[in-house]
């Protein structure tokens, strides 16, 4: 019976985030410390003709006021030119709130004020930030090009007994996690360390090789926490480079953090999204055809995609698919992955299809997704490695008491309010990267284990140790799990949902082959009450190593070590995903069920009550797990509800780059939100039986709750967010 895996677990971190000790890339302490200020560029198309900084350099503190013209030149031969990868490589203009100069001052605010004192003056070019407008220069993206339609979706559309057929729209939507990005950097000759808000040390340290021309081991990158980040850290963002070029220009440690506007151009956002949805389906609501075609912005220096029309091709079973997705070129910084990327996008505007389907048959909407309830993957054809989603429909609908709605739209009230029921699917990968960890293991029963990972918020400190201890049958508190070094081992970024599942296989093979290395030593000592035995018939608890059949037939950890003269045992283990794994789908799945109230008068949207049912594997720590959930579905009330970046096409200009104006769910906009999880047993997907829920508790609860504002009021809103103008 597992000691620590499945129960209940507060945070190991907890103490220290809540008491301040824990350190963010802003905090560390670092002698002869000065400060640089971005200054943004204002034109969204052109060149700087001229960039004035004489005043800058004169005022109070200033030590340099870098720009184009004395910048070093970054990422080798050839990099930088005419392309916008690193800051400040020559006078092009690519997107508005781009950076032209970095003021280095001896305090924060001697940087801000010299800041304000350097004038650029542009020479514009025309340019578009719309991307409907510019539709006519789409282009599929990779996945896209290289696939083919399944069946015939054209003639399955021609032929289809009923249609439906809408366009759904998305807006720009920007991450906003609570710490702002920032680095720290110094020089110690050719070697940089650099205190940096990422989600993966690894690819900054690379990113930044590359940029100054040195090994990956000549740069460490520290990031023990990090305040949220949702995707906006992923890629190393330009502020790193820029620090660390500063530090090298000034010869001493430069700080850098962005301002909360300087924040809407500087990591990226979820792109604007285009969705244009037809299904074809018999009398019974058997689906015959699926063809859903996403178009999104991208930069004009980099083709990201956010892969809108992946997941989808896996939720339904139907004959005959075509979902391309093409990526549109503007004139804006680069999109970038946003919590639930892609998946949360196509699956609004499917679950929404889907709605407006159930509603052209007069069938129940979780009916309709019944019939059409895919056995195996409809993509590769093969068997899931494991998918409870039918018992998520069936708990929610039940704890929801579905059987209790009317059909109708408008047909529900309390007193003067409308009141709506929606539900919708989620879906996302259960995905494993390989990684590596560390445990070095201390003959008096303390374990030190580490990994290069991340811990953004969801409580990897936690589930690390958990594992950690559970293999290592020690207590927790005698495990300390270290992580956010580019010097540990190597482990990949913090996102997809893929760091329980990767990192810890890790840790649990690093801690099996500590104890695989002492049960050998044991049962090769002829004295032992273990001698002679398999070593895999041994396990270690509390100290000791036994005969897992009879735990009285046991030796003692330290007394071991001690006769072998062994102060520490130190394994690093590599875990990788099984070849077992490409015989099957892997998955994680999701069914939401969620009530609004709609005040006629006012169009006003309430999200009253919020069922998630969660199919992701085995759940190591039901504490943590139950926390993501609900924040993917506070998030999914803010992406249907609130949030828009709003863009000024005739400047190309953010309009609402702060939080007064960028609106995101307060406590008021969050009422009852329960999450149920259906345990899968599943072999195939990892050595821990995890799939990532982080990003799927958000995935189906925007469609959920344009689903449920149609039942209320009879007016289907394509356009997020659903705000008062819209039901009006």
């Amino acid at each position: 019976m597992a000691r620590y895996l499945g129960k209940e677990t507060p945070r190991v971190d907890g103490v220290a985030k809540v008491t301040g000790k824990a350190k963010y890339a802003a905090e560390f302490q670092v002698p002869h410390l000065c400060y640089g200020f971005i200054v943004l560029g204002t034109i969204a198309k052109g060149r700087i003709e001229r960039i004035e900084t004489a005043e800058a350099e004169k005022a109070p503190g200033v030590l340099a006021v870098i720009t184009h013209r004395n910048a070093r030149k970054l990422g080798g031969a050839g990099a930088a030119g005419d392309t916008w990868q690193w800051p400040l490589q020559s006078d092009r203009i690519y997107f508005n709130g781009q950076p032209i100069a970095l003021v280095v001052a001896q305090t924060y605010e001697q940087a801000r004020h010299a800041a304000r004192l350097v004038q650029a003056s542009y020479q514009a070019e025309p340019h578009n930030t719309d991307t409907e407008a510019a539709l006519a220069r789409a282009a599929l993206d990779d996945d896209s090009a290289k696939a083919k339609p399944r069946g015939d979706p054209a003639g399955a559309w021609r032929d289809a007994t009923v249609k439906v057929e809408a366009q759904y729209r998305i807006p720009i939507e920007h991450h906003n996690p609570i710490e702002p990005h920032a680095a720290i950097a110094f020089w110690d000759r050719d070697e940089l360390t650099i205190f940096d808000k990422t989600q993966g040390v690894g690819g900054v340290q690379k990113h930044l090789a590359t940029a100054f021309g040195i090994r990956p081991d000549q740069v460490r990158v520290v990031s023990p926490f990090v305040g949220g980040a949702f995707g906006s850290s992923l890629k190393p963002n330009y502020y790193p480079s820029l620090t660390a070029m500063a530090a090298r220009i000034v010869r001493r440690p430069v700080k850098v953090v962005y301002t909360r506007s300087q924040m809407y151009t500087g990591h990226g956002y979820r792109p604007h999204t285009l969705q244009k949805v037809r299904l074809g389906a018999d009398r019974d609501g058997k689906l015959s055809v699926m063809i859903h075609e996403a178009f999104h912005n991208t930069s004009s220096f980099e083709d990201f995609s956010d892969a809108t029309t992946r997941f989808i091709k896996q939720v339904y079973a139907c004959p005959n698919l075509d979902a391309p997705l093409k990526i549109v070129p503007t004139d804006m910084a680069s999109p970038t992955w946003m919590r639930a990327p892609g998946a949360v996008s196509g699956m609004f505007a499917l679950e929404s299809a889907m709605d407006e389907l159930a509603y052209a048959l007069d069938m129940d909407p979780l009916q309709l997704r019944l019939v059409n309830y895919a056995e195996v993957d409809p993509e590769s054809g093969k068997p899931f490695s494991s998918k409870a989603l039918r018992e998520c429909y069936r708990l929610g609908a039940e704890k929801f008491g579905w059987k209790a709605r009317s059909h109708a739209p408008r047909s529900m009230r309390d007193g003067h309010l409308l009141v709506g029921w929606g539900m919708a699917t989620g879906v996302w990968g259960a995905m494993q990267m390989p990684a590596s960890a560390r445990v070095v293991y201390r003959a008096d029963g303390s374990a030190r284990v580490s990994s290069a990972t991340s811990d953004i918020g969801p409580g990897t400190y936690t589930v690390m140790t958990m594992i950690a201890a559970e293999f290592l049958g020690m207590p927790l508190e005698r495990v300390k799990f270290e992580l956010g070094d580019s010097n540990q081992p190597a482990a990949p970024s913090q996102g997809g949902s893929w760091t329980t599942s990767s990192v810890g296989s890790a840790v649990r093979g690093a801690a099996l082959a500590v104890v695989a290395r002492l049960a050998a030593l044991a049962v090769a000592e002829s004295a032992s009450p273990l001698s002679g035995l398999d070593a895999g018939q041994v396990e270690m608890a509390d100290g000791m190593l036994r005969h897992r059949g009879d735990p009285a037939r046991a030796v003692a950890v330290a007394d071991l070590m001690r006769r072998h003269r062994l102060d520490t045992l130190d394994e690093t283990y590599e875990s990788k995903p099984s070849p077992e794994r490409a015989n099957y789908a892997s998955l994680a799945h999701g069914a939401q069920f969620v009530e609004v109230k709609v005040d006629p008068d006012l169009g006003t949207v309430r999200v009253t009550r919020a069922i998630e049912v969660t199919a992701c594997g085995k759940i190591i720590n039901p504490l943590a797990s139950h926390s993501q959930e609900i924040g993917g579905v506070v998030w999914g009330i803010g992406m249907a509800l609130l949030e828009a970046t709003e863009v000024d096409h005739r400047l190309g200009r953010i309009m609402n780059a702060n939080l007064q104006h960028y609106h995101v769910p307060v406590n008021a906009d969050v009422q009852a939100i329960e999450t149920i999880f259906v345990e899968e047993d599943d072999t195939i997907v990892n050595p821990l039986g995890v799939k990532g829920m982080g990003e799927l508790g958000m995935v189906g609860i925007p469609a959920a709750i344009a689903n449920a504002v149609f039942h209320a009021t009879g007016r289907r809103v394509r356009d997020l967010p659903i705000t008062p103008d819209k039901l009006l």
